[in-house]
């Protein structure tokens, strides 16, 4: 997994030590000497996540955490504090700042990078309902950040999965002086329990006495009804290595047995508080722009969305250095098919023409009704060569079955053209993009119609 971490210690020997750590496991490693220098880097959005160190002469790393939490432009971007502290009034401490996690020194390598890995791939789920969200934000929808800062994390509804009476019996009230509190025993029941109970976190004990904890962490990573709940184990500390396993597949915190009760509640809070977050993000995509942005008869995204999202995708890929293509596409003679056999056989041609689509592109590239009988599909981290395969397959997979009109009563015979481009230099407008992509498509059916161009470099 390639990400950008960003080392914050004024000890050279430690900086050197953890960017050894973590570009032998290839990760791309920025570093920062003091508070201000880390600041300025994550204000220009150069990072994915940061390691923190807590002593520093100018500005102590728990007001780092602060001021970056505090910032709706660098809210989001994980925390973890890297120190020689190892007090549970620490880490509540820097918990409270905001933090994300909370290592010791000396910290093992595979902590390391087990940690580094599962909040890096958070920050890559949370940048892209971002990025979403931020494209509905500027066509009118409000931005969440605000309301997660203020956001205290209290009054959520958590499952307590734990068969030790002297265990839950001791942290449930603990939970219960800002949670709702379930606790569920019988294991064998608690993942139909968390199915139903629309749970804020999930707190797993890992020592259940005839029950593998982690199947069950792994089994509510798997549902799609708790899915996106966070997780947050409980181990003795003999479990270092399962718990390692548990952030493998999916488990987003832990504790150590014996657990101090403030830092069980100011890291219940801190999940909480990134639960709701991450929900009003996926609230914001998926119900408040939906009908501003979608294509009602296909369901694809719609043209005023594409050109936003488009924007913001060249943005990000020209930050990181990778291509991006665009793919122009038009349903061949598709007049034709209006006056041959009506508009609602077109509206059926449409319809089809977008599952096949869905089908036939990666998650990760975004298709759109552009208007009439035109689409396109915007391909992040993709060259031309890539982009062409790709519209091969999109290609193939409109010619090779007819499609089905008059509810099923009869079958026609579907072509599409296609021109693609690739976006050439940093800060280029991406109208420009389009537009070779269209002078692409228009080669494509003047040479003959059902065949992919590539737009001349």
């Amino acid at each position: 997994m390639s990400a950008r971490v960003l080392v914050v210690d004024d000890t050279p020997a430690n900086v050197k030590l953890l960017e050894a750590r973590l570009s032998a496991e290839y990760f791309d490693v920025m570093t920062a000497s003091n508070g201000t220098q880390a600041l300025e880097i994550c204000a220009r959005a150069e990072c994915d996540i940061i390691l923190l160190d807590v002593m520093m002469p100018d500005m102590d790393g728990f007001e780092v955490c602060r001021r970056l939490k505090s910032n709706p432009a660098t809210h989001f971007i994980p925390v973890v504090m890297v120190t020689a502290l190892d007090s549970p009034a620490d880490r509540v401490r820097g918990l409270e700042a905001g933090a994300d996690d909370f290592l010791t020194k000396p910290v093992s390598d595979v902590v390391l990078i087990a940690r580094v890995r599962s909040l890096t791939r958070l920050k890559m789920m949370t940048d892209e309902l971002r990025m979403r969200a931020l494209t509905s934000f500027e066509i009118g929808v409000q931005a969440p950040e605000r309301s997660a800062i203020a956001d205290t994390g209290k009054n959520g509804r958590i499952l307590l999965v734990d068969d030790r009476p002297s265990s839950y019996e001791r942290l449930a009230p603990v939970l219960g002086t800002e949670h709702a509190v379930d606790v569920e025993p019988d294991p064998t029941q608690a993942l139909f329990h968390a199915a139903e109970g629309n749970y804020d976190l999930i707190i797993v004990s890992l020592g259940l006495e005839n029950f593998d904890g982690l199947r069950l962490c792994s089994q509510a990573r798997s549902l799609e009804r708790t899915r996106q709940v966070p997780l947050l184990a409980i181990a003795d500390p003999e479990d270092n290595t399962r718990l390692l396993r548990g952030l493998e597949i999916g488990v987003n915190d832990y504790l150590l047995r014996p657990v101090d009760k403030n830092e069980l509640l100011a890291r219940a809070r801190t999940l909480i508080r990134r639960r709701r977050y991450t929900e009003h993000l996926r609230d914001n995509v998926q119900n408040s722009i939906e009908a501003a942005i979608t294509d009602a008869l296909t369901g694809l995204h719609n043209r005023r969305y594409m050109e936003s999202h488009l924007s913001t995708l060249a943005e990000q890929n020209a930050m990181r250095g990778k291509p991006l293509s665009v793919m122009m596409l038009d349903i061949d003679f598709f007049k034709a098919i209006n006056d041959s056999y009506g508009h609602d056989a077109g509206d059926d041609v449409l319809r089809e023409f977008a599952v096949r689509i869905r089908k036939s592109i990666r998650g990760i590239d975004l298709a759109c009704r552009y208007g009439g009988e035109e689409f396109v599909i915007v391909m992040p981290e993709t060259d031309l060569h890539v982009a062409g395969k790709v519209a091969e397959r999109v290609r193939r997979g409109i010619a090779s079955e007819p499609f089905m009109i008059e509810k099923g009563a009869r079958r026609i015979d579907v072509t599409i053209s296609i021109g693609i481009a690739t976006l050439e230099k940093k800060g280029e407008p991406v109208a420009d993009v389009l537009k070779r992509a269209d002078v692409a498509l228009y080669r494509a059916k003047h040479d003959g119609r059902n065949r992919v161009v590539a737009a001349a470099a």
